[in-house]
């Protein structure tokens, strides 16, 4: 109990010590990013304009590689599924509801630069859900090649209240046998920390299983929103930049010299007090502010108005308006930048795709297409090492010894439905390929229409041999008839009659 409550303290240590770096990870996708630079006596329209130059894009970063990754099918190895509908891997898919939660988990990981999830046993059967980054820790012997981890630890509860009067956190603890509940006052109070009885989980390693975004040999995690928020930064601050000038410098300024402004009048009575009754108006003097300093009257000047001065010395003149077109090239750099960084399409950012030809959009998918292969590669191992967990849960001996097994993952490429036929036509013809192993490719078909054709066609198959079978029966029951009538008719007479 003593090492299991030493890893706990660990974990929650390991929490405590990545907790704000993820937090400003997550802040960022959220759109709670740094302020851009501004002086510090900026009033309060220079604050406005810095919240609204915040131009959000690193939901575009997680979300474009997510939204080409969806698992479609699991082949299995050496192990057969003849007479069932789909595997045992795709009926653990479907009642775990995997097909709306497996985005989340893929995002959590390219924010984060990793995920988990957790298989555990829900009424009666393997089970699996994902876990927060933010409240989730491992530990692996070698956590740049294992896959399975020694320990982990989810927190189930925060920890609440003062110092004084704090309300215990919960969290749950695994290991390669067993779960254990386990309390803590804060993520950095050892001593406060206390390890529960554990009770069996069902597998014979530990439940938790990380999804990782890119991992290097030292087995640190990478996402893909840290190395994009300097990059980030600097377009908020470019648009921020721009905003200043569309506000304060985008028109002419208009000036004049020789001639004060007319002054600020106001009538006073015999008294010497302000005053706005006519009848006891006996002067007029200049408005004065707190200083002492008279008030200039404002000026109605607008486009349809023009300015003169009877005196020869007074002189007129404007200052140009501050080009704008700079600005929006240097924030159209930064997006290029980005798009190049993360290998993210730069028409996905720019949002230009007009008179691009076929040859140019596919040449700017194809990074982003190896990106996306690459972490397909890391997800499916995880994927499968979660199928076999909950095969082992569920006394699936097969399953759960499966791994020669592969996920398959839905091909996303946009192709016209006429474009596949003919390729699948040729790929037919010219390489032999069986019709039924070319199913699976036609776009957009699904696991359960798959599962239907199947059927239909077996179906078909049997209808077809029944139908040769009565063919051939009803045959050679005709030939035999007709054989026997020609064989029993008289010969035809040859010669002349006399």
């Amino acid at each position: 109990m003593a090492d299991l409550t030493a890893r706990a303290v660990e974990l929650l240590a390991i929490l405590a010590n990545d907790r704000p770096l993820l937090e400003r990870f997550d802040r960022y996708v959220e759109g709670e990013q740094d302020d851009p630079y501004m002086p510090n006596n900026a009033d309060a329209e220079y604050k406005l304009l810095a919240e609204r130059a915040k131009t959000n894009v690193m939901p575009l970063l997680t979300g474009a590689p997510a939204q080409a990754m969806y698992v479609d099918d699991f082949r299995p190895g050496n192990r057969s599924v003849t007479g069932a509908t789909s595997s045992y891997e795709m009926e653990h898919w479907q009642w775990s509801r995997l097909d709306a939660r497996q985005s989340a988990i893929y995002r959590a990981s390219f924010k984060f630069g990793h995920s988990f999830t957790l298989t555990e046993k829900v009424k009666g059967r393997a089970r699996t859900k994902s876990l927060s980054a933010l409240k989730t820790a491992a530990l692996y012997e070698d956590p740049a090649n294992d896959e399975t981890p020694l320990y982990a630890l989810t927190i189930t509860k925060e920890s609440t209240g003062s110092q004084d009067e704090r309300i215990p956190g919960k969290a749950r603890l695994f290991d390669g046998k067993h779960e254990y509940e386990v309390t803590f006052k804060s993520l950095t109070d050892a001593d406060s920390v206390q390890v529960g009885k554990g009770k069996i989980h069902g597998a014979s390693e530990c439940p938790v299983t990380r999804f990782v975004c890119h991992l290097d040999t030292e087995g640190r995690t990478t996402g893909l929103v840290e190395p994009m928020i300097a990059i980030q930064n600097r377009i908020n601050q470019t648009v921020f930049d721009l905003l200043v000038a569309q506000t304060y410098a985008s028109f002419k300024v208009r000036w004049v010299t020789g001639m004060a402004p007319p002054l600020l009048m106001q009538g006073v009575d015999a008294e010497g007090n302000y005053t706005k009754v006519e009848a006891d108006i006996v002067d007029y003097v200049p408005v004065r502010d707190d200083a002492g300093n008279a008030k200039p009257a404002p000026m109605d000047h607008n486009a349809r108005r023009f300015l003169f001065a009877e005196d020869d010395n007074v002189k007129f003149g404007s200052l140009d308006e501050t080009p704008l077109g700079g600005f929006i090239e240097s924030i159209d750099m930064s997006f290029r930048h980005m798009a190049a960084l993360s290998q993210t399409p730069p028409h996905h950012l720019l949002g230009q795709i007009a008179n691009l030809s076929a040859e140019a959009l596919l040449a700017a998918e194809t990074a982003f297409s190896r990106m996306v292969e690459e972490f397909r590669k890391g997800f499916g191992e995880a994927w499968e090492r979660v199928f076999r967990l909950a095969a082992e849960i569920d006394g699936e001996a097969a399953a759960a010894e499966d791994y020669q097994g592969e996920t398959l993952w839905r091909d996303m490429e946009q192709r016209s439905l006429a474009q596949a036929a003919d390729a699948l036509g040729k790929i037919r013809e010219q390489l032999q390929v069986p019709k039924r192993g070319l199913w699976a490719r036609i776009p957009g078909v699904t696991r359960t229409e798959l599962d239907q054709w199947e059927d239909m066609a077996e179906d078909e198959d049997a209808a077809l041999a029944l139908s040769q079978a009565v063919t051939r029966s009803t045959g050679s029951a005709t030939t035999n008839d007709s054989t026997s009538f020609r064989s029993s008719a008289p010969a035809p007479i040859v010669g002349a009659i006399e």
